[in-house]
């Protein structure tokens, strides 16, 4: 293949941002030390992962004991999940959540209901917005202990109404938990939530590092075993050098964020408007307005996703299909079936800081034949 590759799968990971390798490479040589114990090696340890966390708070707008560095995003949001039930425990066994939720919360939310507790699901509409009418009502059901809703659809982009619904709970007197993996270092972050989560690799962070947020006053309780790290929030010991990349990155991006958006936005809109025009039979899935500025996700009628992913990434493009969680899997997104839309051939684009008009172009360019071809060998031509 003589073109070089096209990486269109930042929505799953970023290429790492040049701040993170220069302070990973900077850190693993001062960051390997415990920052719990006394000698000078662990000091400058400690000084380090004070430093990442008043950073990476800095960027957020919160206060530095606020925020717990994780090992993963899925792990922030499983203790999120968890951790805001547990502490809640005595308002009642409920949890509310929309049907387009991270897999990682939806499987925290099996382990409760598996416990005993109970969840309920509020659908979206066709772009993958939430039902608000059946967010408030379901929030201010008895025994609701937990609310939990994504900021922006990891699959279709769609922005959900956050400050609409954390008003809901605030008049219930529900937390609300945001997922905020998809818009942290892109978009600002809606106001009004409890706890909140993100991803580092989603910004150009390293992978293995995820933010816990719980704000001061809500009723959170740690649901691993006692750990005397991180305020007793995520048991472990840290990588610290990535965490120090990882805040070093959110810096950085967020700095650029809206630049970033202004540039990549019209170039989602390109591909939306031209996959449209250009592929026959193409459903382009999500808001086409209130949407993040990097992501866009069309299904092909007619076309196995596995294939087409297969068949682009023979021509050096790299996309996901579906959810990126369950793509091992041959059910269809569980986000694409809430919002009622075709689910077959589905591919996600995603761009970051390194993609250029000519990568745009290319995909464009060469989409519609890929499409042809793979109709082509499975029969289907002349619809």
């Amino acid at each position: 293949m003589s073109a070089s590759p096209v990486y269109l799968d930042a929505a799953t990971a970023a290429p790492l941002h040049p701040v993170a390798r220069q302070a990973l490479l900077a850190a693993l040589d001062d960051g390997w030390a415990d920052p719990g114990r006394l000698y000078t090696q662990a000091r400058r340890a400690r000084q380090l992962l004070d430093a990442a966390r008043e950073a990476a708070a800095q960027t957020l707008g919160v206060r530095a004991d606020e925020l717990s560095f994780t090992s993963s995003g899925t792990t922030a949001a499983h203790s999120a999940v968890l951790g805001g039930l547990a502490g809640r425990r005595r308002a009642g066994p409920a949890l509310v959540h929309s049907a387009i939720e991270h897999s990682a919360v939806l499987h925290a939310a099996e382990k409760h209901v598996a416990a005993g507790g109970t969840a309920t699901s509020v659908p979206v509409d066709r772009l993958g917005r939430l039902d608000l009418d059946g967010w408030a009502a379901a929030v201010r059901a008895p025994g609701v202990a937990l609310a939990a809703l994504i900021a922006a659809s990891h699959e279709v982009g769609t922005l959900q109404p956050v400050t609409e619904a954390a008003r809901e709970c605030v008049e219930s007197g529900v937390p609300l938990y945001v997922d905020a993996a998809q818009v942290v270092g892109r978009t600002p972050v809606p106001a009004g939530w409890s706890v909140l989560t993100a991803s580092a690799h989603k910004w150009g962070g390293p992978p293995g590092v995820g933010l816990l947020v719980v704000r001061k006053g809500t009723r959170w309780e740690s649901p691993w075993p006692a750990d005397e790290r991180e305020a007793g929030r995520t048991p472990g010991t840290l990588n610290l050098p990535a965490v120090v990349a990882a805040a070093a990155s959110l810096r950085a991006t967020a700095a650029d964020a809206a630049a970033e958006a202004a540039r990549l936005t019209p170039l989602v809109d390109r591909i939306r408007a031209r996959v449209a025009a250009e592929v026959p039979d193409v459903e382009v899935v999500g808001d086409p307005d209130h949407r993040l500025p990097h992501l866009v996700t069309f299904s092909c009628l007619y076309l196995d996703g596995e294939a087409l992913l297969h068949a682009l990434d023979r021509r050096g493009f790299a996309v996901s299909s579906g959810s990126s969680c369950t793509s091992s899997t041959l059910r269809p997104s569980h986000v694409l079936e809430a919002m009622g839309v075709l689910s077959h051939g589905n591919v996600r684009v995603s761009l970051h800081r390194e993609t250029t008009e000519a990568d745009v172009e290319r995909f464009l360019a060469e989409l519609p034949g890929i499409v042809a071809g793979l109709r082509a060998e499975a029969g289907v031509v002349g619809l």
